[in-house]
Protein backbone atom coordinates (compact mmCIF):
# COMPACT_ATOMS: atom_id res chain seq x y z
CA UNK A 1 0.00 0.00 0.00
CA UNK A 2 1.27 3.22 -0.77
CA UNK A 3 2.23 5.85 2.14
CA UNK A 4 -0.47 8.47 2.66
CA UNK A 5 -0.31 11.26 5.38
CA UNK A 6 -3.00 11.52 7.60
CA UNK A 7 -5.45 14.86 6.56
CA UNK A 8 -5.86 16.10 9.68
CA UNK A 9 -2.11 16.81 11.32
CA UNK A 10 -3.38 17.63 14.49
CA UNK A 11 -5.59 14.70 15.46
CA UNK A 12 -5.09 12.29 18.65
CA UNK A 13 -3.76 9.04 18.17
CA UNK A 14 -6.65 7.67 19.14
CA UNK A 15 -8.60 9.25 16.84
CA UNK A 16 -5.82 8.62 14.14
CA UNK A 17 -6.29 4.71 14.64
CA UNK A 18 -10.11 4.97 14.66
CA UNK A 19 -10.15 6.72 11.58
CA UNK A 20 -7.52 4.11 10.14
CA UNK A 21 -9.34 1.36 11.51
CA UNK A 22 -12.85 2.57 10.09
CA UNK A 23 -11.61 3.97 6.61
CA UNK A 24 -8.36 1.71 5.48
CA UNK A 25 -8.24 -1.52 7.90
CA UNK A 26 -11.64 -2.67 7.79
CA UNK A 27 -13.75 -0.28 5.24
CA UNK A 28 -17.62 0.01 5.35
CA UNK A 29 -17.60 -2.80 2.31
CA UNK A 30 -16.75 -5.33 4.66
CA UNK A 31 -20.24 -5.31 6.63
CA UNK A 32 -21.57 -4.77 9.76
CA UNK A 33 -19.44 -3.26 11.86
CA UNK A 34 -19.10 -6.24 13.99
CA UNK A 35 -17.69 -7.93 11.01
CA UNK A 36 -15.46 -5.08 10.45
CA UNK A 37 -14.26 -5.35 13.90
CA UNK A 38 -13.52 -8.43 13.93
CA UNK A 39 -11.60 -8.30 10.75
CA UNK A 40 -9.46 -5.32 11.35
CA UNK A 41 -8.60 -7.26 14.69
CA UNK A 42 -7.26 -10.00 12.46
CA UNK A 43 -5.55 -7.66 10.25
CA UNK A 44 -3.81 -6.19 13.42
CA UNK A 45 -3.23 -8.80 15.50
CA UNK A 46 -5.21 -7.66 18.29
CA UNK A 47 -7.66 -9.20 20.47
CA UNK A 48 -11.67 -8.43 19.33
CA UNK A 49 -11.83 -6.29 22.38
CA UNK A 50 -8.90 -4.22 22.08
CA UNK A 51 -9.69 -3.08 18.55
CA UNK A 52 -13.70 -2.68 19.46
CA UNK A 53 -12.10 -0.24 22.29
CA UNK A 54 -10.06 1.69 19.54
CA UNK A 55 -12.65 1.60 16.82
CA UNK A 56 -14.76 3.88 19.22
CA UNK A 57 -12.10 5.59 20.26
CA UNK A 58 -12.39 4.89 24.31
CA UNK A 59 -11.12 8.25 26.62
CA UNK A 60 -9.84 5.44 28.53
CA UNK A 61 -7.05 3.53 25.79
CA UNK A 62 -3.82 4.58 25.44
CA UNK A 63 -1.96 3.61 21.98
CA UNK A 64 1.18 2.14 22.49
CA UNK A 65 4.17 2.99 20.07
CA UNK A 66 4.24 -0.62 18.57
CA UNK A 67 0.39 -0.92 18.05
CA UNK A 68 0.63 3.13 16.27
CA UNK A 69 3.03 1.56 13.83
CA UNK A 70 0.86 -1.55 13.38
CA UNK A 71 -1.73 0.37 12.47
CA UNK A 72 0.35 2.83 10.46
CA UNK A 73 2.27 -0.32 7.98
CA UNK A 74 -1.58 -2.13 7.66
CA UNK A 75 -3.71 0.86 6.87
CA UNK A 76 -0.30 2.56 5.08
CA UNK A 77 -1.64 5.87 6.52
CA UNK A 78 1.87 7.73 8.54
CA UNK A 79 0.37 9.46 11.49
CA UNK A 80 1.84 13.35 10.88
CA UNK A 81 2.88 14.08 14.29
CA UNK A 82 5.01 11.11 13.83
CA UNK A 83 6.29 11.88 10.35
CA UNK A 84 7.63 14.89 11.44
CA UNK A 85 9.53 13.75 14.12
CA UNK A 86 11.47 11.52 11.60
CA UNK A 87 11.66 14.43 9.34
CA UNK A 88 13.16 16.53 12.13
CA UNK A 89 15.60 13.69 13.20
CA UNK A 90 16.43 12.64 9.91
CA UNK A 91 17.61 16.92 9.34
CA UNK A 92 19.74 16.49 12.89
CA UNK A 93 21.20 13.42 11.40
CA UNK A 94 22.08 14.87 8.33
CA UNK A 95 23.58 17.85 10.55
CA UNK A 96 25.37 15.53 12.50
CA UNK A 97 27.49 13.71 9.80
CA UNK A 98 28.26 17.17 8.28
CA UNK A 99 29.66 18.15 11.22
CA UNK A 100 31.74 15.35 12.19
CA UNK A 101 33.25 15.11 15.85
CA UNK A 102 35.25 17.51 15.76
CA UNK A 103 34.12 19.41 18.66
CA UNK A 104 31.27 17.87 20.92
CA UNK A 105 30.13 21.00 22.71
CA UNK A 106 29.60 23.04 19.31
CA UNK A 107 28.13 19.89 18.10
CA UNK A 108 25.88 20.35 20.97
CA UNK A 109 24.75 23.78 20.25
CA UNK A 110 24.12 23.17 16.88
CA UNK A 111 21.60 20.72 17.31
CA UNK A 112 19.97 22.71 20.43
CA UNK A 113 19.81 25.49 18.23
CA UNK A 114 18.59 23.40 15.21
CA UNK A 115 16.25 22.04 17.69
CA UNK A 116 14.74 24.84 18.50
CA UNK A 117 14.65 26.32 15.06
CA UNK A 118 12.29 23.18 14.11
CA UNK A 119 10.50 23.86 17.26
CA UNK A 120 10.66 20.83 19.74
CA UNK A 121 12.78 20.30 22.94
CA UNK A 122 15.66 18.71 22.68
CA UNK A 123 15.59 15.60 23.86
CA UNK A 124 19.09 14.38 24.25
CA UNK A 125 20.23 17.15 26.98
CA UNK A 126 22.38 18.72 24.90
Amino acid sequence: MPDKASEKSKMSVAVFCQSALRDEIAPPSLGSVKKRIGKAAARLGWSFTRTRDVWYADPKISIRGDELRRVEDVSGIIYQARQEIRKNDDAIARAEALLGSQDPHLLGEIVAALLQMVGIQNRTGA
